[in-house]
């Protein structure tokens, strides 16, 4: 990781958000349908990406259920690589952050991997396992985590909701941090339990 950014203090690291909705569970046979990304540097909003991504395939009906993403909402769209270059410009030199980041990691290097790209070496921050490690929610899921925070969590499971309302929950988990004592972006990533794999 790069050592000025792993010194770089809270407010000034630049964190981006990113969520991804799905065909399906398994990276291997599934595809992204929608991907979203905001990056921040404290409170000022850096860039924002949000597109629907045609994947390929049929998006089974339970999988609408949840997200609420049709084929006719696809149709049209471009193909994952229209919208990987503006994804890993975001990324460069920032620090990763998501929900369940497994998911969302294990998609979008799979994606990358069909044209021929990889995601930078960036740090990830996972809020499901800093949730775990240090809070004690009723459940863990992020729409309850919001609602228990008092953050409004409408048309969540849409990536562009999910990842605002994933960035309003690590901006709390940001401030305990910071009354524990955290200082630098290293205070938070030393403790590997936060973002339980490498991805």
């Amino acid at each position: 990781m790069n050592d000025t950014l792993e010194r770089a203090k809270l407010d000034e690291a630049v964190f981006t958000f990113i969520d991804v909705e799905t065909t399906g569970l398994s990276p291997r046979t599934a595809r992204v349908c929608e991907v979203a990304a905001i990056s921040f540097r404290g409170g000022e909003r850096l860039g924002t990406l949000a597109e629907l991504v045609n994947p390929g395939c049929p998006i089974p009906p339970e999988c609408t259920r949840v997200h609420g993403i049709t084929d006719a909402m696809v149709k049209d769209s471009p193909a994952f690589g229209a919208a990987a270059p503006r994804l890993l410009a975001m990324l460069e030199n920032s620090v990763l952050v998501a929900h369940n980041a497994e998911f969302d990691m294990a998609f979008l290097r799979m994606e990358l991997e069909r044209i021929g790209l990889r995601l930078p070496a960036v740090p990830v921050l996972d809020t499901l396992a800093i949730a775990r490690k240090e809070w004690k929610f009723k459940s863990n899921r992020l729409g309850n985590i919001a609602a228990e925070l008092g953050i409004p969590n409408e048309n969540w499971h849409r990536a562009l909701s999910d990842v605002e309302m994933t960035r309003k929950i690590f901006e709390r988990f940001i401030e305990a941090f910071k009354r524990a004592g955290a200082v630098t972006l290293n205070d938070i990533l030393k403790d590997k339990k936060y973002a339980e794999k490498k991805f």
